[in-house]
């Protein structure tokens, strides 16, 4: 299995359906959703357990994507959640579409 190019992104974890709630930002987002899951870093994601990624976006550059971050982190919970379930009502895992 070859492993897609980097690419930066921004990203959403959660501990639960509606539970606590993770925005990041990343160039390797396959590469730092596993450090999430597994705990590899200490910090607020292993705190909390926000191992689910329930929401992520595919930027053209990493300031794009750290724009977009500061964007989706600046508003509301209901923002957030409203935009998790735009496109993932489910709250499923989708890492595991990542590695496809």
């Amino acid at each position: 299995m070859t492993r897609p190019a980097r690419q930066p992104a921004v990203y959403i974890l959660a501990s639960a359906r509606n539970g606590t709630l993770y925005t990041g930002v990343t160039s390797d987002l396959v590469a730092r959703i596993w450090q999430h899951k597994n705990d590899i870093v200490s910090g607020f994601s292993q705190k909390y357990a926000t191992h689910t990624l329930v929401y992520y976006e595919l930027a053209d550059d990493m300031l794009s994507a750290i724009e977009r971050e500061k964007q989706i982190k600046s508003g509301s919970r209901a923002r957030k959640i409203a935009l998790i379930e735009s496109v993932n009502p489910d709250w499923a895992d989708l890492y595991e579409g990542l590695l496809g």
